[in-house]
């Protein structure tokens, strides 16, 4: 979680690519090593990083990932969740 903190943008929110994005969720909430989030490991890391209504927020922001509905955010559905991050979280994904 430390390389968060590197960059802040001017709003306050911190700055990441989508890549940093992905490893930092991997790394920090992946807790079965599996490269997939669940929809509990995405709770944690909304709770953890400060998040309000963190069981809400963090399932509106499952369903909105989850394209295929298979109950986790693979690979492929990392871009949607970071898109759902930089506008409703507090960080701001670069390219």
């Amino acid at each position: 979680m430390a390389f968060m903190d590197r960059n802040v943008w001017s709003d306050g929110k911190r700055v990441m690519t989508v890549e940093q994005f992905k490893r930092w969720l991997k790394t920090a909430f992946d807790t079965n090593g599996d490269g997939r989030i669940s929809k509990g490991e995405l709770r944690r890391a909304v709770r953890l990083t400060g998040g309000l209504f963190a069981s809400w927020s963090s399932g509106r922001a499952f369903k909105s990932a989850d394209a295929n509905h298979d109950g986790f955010i693979d690979e492929s559905e990392f871009r949607n969740l970071a898109q759902f991050a930089d506008k409703h979280f507090n960080v701001r994904i670069t390219r």
